[in-house]
C-alpha cells in the first residue's frame, strides 16, 4: 500500500499539488491519534439551531412512532385474545363434565350384577366431554398463535423502518459530524474538510463556489478552500471553525 509519504514523494510525477499532499499527511496524523484527550464527545445534534431542532423533532416522532406501534400491537393482541374466552369456557365445562361423569360411572360400577353394563354409557359420555374440553384447549391455542402473529405483523413494518432506515442514517450523520468536528478543531483540518466537500457535496453547490472548483482547490486558493470547508460543515449543521 502506498503511504502518504510515498505519494508526496512522487507528487511531481503524479501531478499532485503540495496542498493535496499536506491534506493527506494531516489526515493520516489526525486519525492516528489515540489519546482520549484528543477525542471529542459524541455529537448527537447539530450546532445550528434549525438543523438541531429538525433532528430533535424527527427523533421525537420516531420515539412516538415506536411507542404507538407497540401499544397498537399490544391492543390487537389483547383484543384477539378475547376470542379465546369461549374456548376457555368450553374447556372448563367439558373438563368438569368429564370428571363428574367419570365419578358417577365409577360409583355405578360398584352395583352388583349390573354395574358393568351401567358404567359403559357414563364412560362414553365422559370421553365425549373430555373431547369437548380438548377442543376448547385447541381453540385457545389457535387464538394465542393468531394474536401473536398479528402483533408481530403490526410491529415488523414500523420497527423495520426504524432499524433499517432511520437508525443507519442517524448513525451515519453522527460519525460524519464527529469526524468533521475533529477536523475543524485541528490545524490544517480545513484542507481535509474541503476535500470531503469535493467528495460529498452536490455538484450544483460546488459550482456556486467556482466553476472549476477542483482546479482552484489544487492550486491552493485559500478562498476556495475556506468556502469548501464551510460548505461541508454547513451541510452537517456544524458551525465553521
Amino acid at each position: 500500500m502506498m503511504t502518504a509519504k510515498s505519494i508526496c514523494g512522487d507528487r511531481r510525477a503524479k501531478g499532485l499539488s503540495e496542498r493535496y499532499c499536506r491534506a493527506i499527511e494531516r489526515g493520516k496524523a489526525l486519525f492516528s491519534i489515540g489519546s482520549p484527550g484528543n477525542s471529542e464527545r459524541v455529537r448527537i445534534y447539530a450546532d445550528r439551531a434549525s438543523v438541531a431542532a429538525r433532528q430533535l423533532v424527527t427523533d421525537l416522532l420516531v420515539v412516538a412512532w415506536v411507542y404507538f406501534s407497540v401499544m397498537a400491537a399490544l391492543w390487537v393482541h389483547d383484543l384477539v385474545q378475547k376470542l379465546g374466552v369461549p374456548g376457555q369456557k368450553l374447556e372448563g365445562a367439558g373438563g368438569g363434565m368429564a370428571d363428574s361423569l367419570g365419578d358417577v360411572g365409577r360409583k355405578v360400577g360398584r352395583v352388583p350384577m349390573v354395574g358393568d353394563d351401567l358404567t359403559s354409557p357414563f364412560e362414553r359420555a365422559s370421553a365425549a366431554a373430555r373431547a369437548m374440553a380438548e377442543a376448547g384447549s385447541d381453540q385457545q391455542a389457535v387464538v394465542n398463535d393468531l394474536a401473536m402473529a398479528l402483533a408481530i405483523g403490526l410491529l415488523i413494518v414500523p420497527l423495520g423502518l426504524v432499524l433499517f432506515l432511520w437508525l443507519p442514517l442517524r448513525v451515519r450523520w453522527i460519525r460524519r459530524a464527529a469526524t468533521a468536528a475533529r477536523l475543524r478543531a485541528v490545524p490544517g483540518g480545513r484542507d481535509l474538510l474541503a476535500l470531503r466537500a469535493l467528495a460529498n457535496q452536490p455538484l450544483r453547490k460546488l459550482n456556486r463556489i467556482d466553476l472549476d472548483v477542483v482546479d482552484a482547490w489544487r492550486r491552493g486558493d485559500d478562498a476556495t478552500v475556506r468556502r469548501l470547508a464551510e460548505l461541508e460543515l454547513r451541510g452537517l449543521g456544524l458551525l465553521g471553525g
